[in-house]
């Protein structure tokens, strides 16, 4: 099975190829340069350097959150719109457990955490041991004080990873569990990990057709969030 996979969810944006559990290609880039400017760029340039067409592609995956609810919507609607056309069928997995998915080699608990401004984190937490991932918590929005405390009721070794994490790791409680901040190349989501998540998903017979795929929003957008406090004050 051959699935193409994209993340756009922060402000690093990347596609990989992925063959049953090989992944073929990965293109990744950091810069300011919106995703809209990059992200179908990279993913023809990948497959015209893997030697694959879209048609080759048996199945899409994307990281749909949570995130930047513009940088959610460019990899919805670029893996809607690349499905749709082949007729090929997608999946979307959830951003903080594609971080965990390149995270297998470790012994630990995996708090993934992305920066959700207004004071909080986008986390969950996760354990992995000898190759295998389990999930503990589910994806939420909250302060960062509350995503220690959650980390502090597990045993073991904490390791901080996501866009959230570096932030973290300069606080007290965070050092206070002596969780370790991991280094940038397997901090950040990558679309690899999107395609480990998504495979998964695929070998469960859960994919969906891509009118089907939609972004999960853990809050509302900051203008409907802002539009509620004037509302309010009227």
């Amino acid at each position: 099975m051959k699935l193409l996979s994209v993340d756009s969810t922060a402000t690093a944006c990347s596609v990989a190829l992925m063959e049953d559990e090989k992944v073929l290609g990965e293109f990744y880039c950091n810069t300011k340069l919106t995703h809209s400017q990059t992200l179908m760029v990279m993913t023809e340039q990948m497959m015209s350097c893997t030697g694959y067409t879209l048609q080759d592609i048996d199945g899409f995956a994307v990281s749909a959150g949570p995130g930047s609810f513009t940088g959610v919507r460019i990899g919805v609607s670029a893996v809607k719109g690349m499905a749709m056309a082949l007729h090929k069928p997608c999946v979307g997995v959830s951003t903080l457990e594609a971080m965990a998915q390149n995270l297998r080699h470790l012994t630990g608990i995996v708090c993934a955490l992305m920066d959700a401004r207004c004071g909080q984190v986008y986390t969950a937490l996760f354990r992995v041991e000898k190759g295998v991932l389990e999930r503990l918590t589910e994806d939420s929005a909250m302060p960062a004080d509350q995503a220690a405390e959650n980390c502090g009721r597990y045993e073991g070794p904490v390791y901080l990873a996501g866009d959230g994490a570096e932030l973290c790791s300069r606080r007290e409680d965070f050092q206070t569990l002596s969780a370790v901040l991991l280094p940038e190349p397997l901090r950040f989501q990558r679309a690899c990990g999107v395609a480990k998540a998504a495979r998964e998903r695929f070998l469960r017979g859960e994919e969906v057709d891509a009118s089907k795929l939609m972004p999960v929003y853990l809050r509302p957008p900051q203008a409907e969030r802002e539009l509620k406090k004037r509302l309010k004050k009227a």
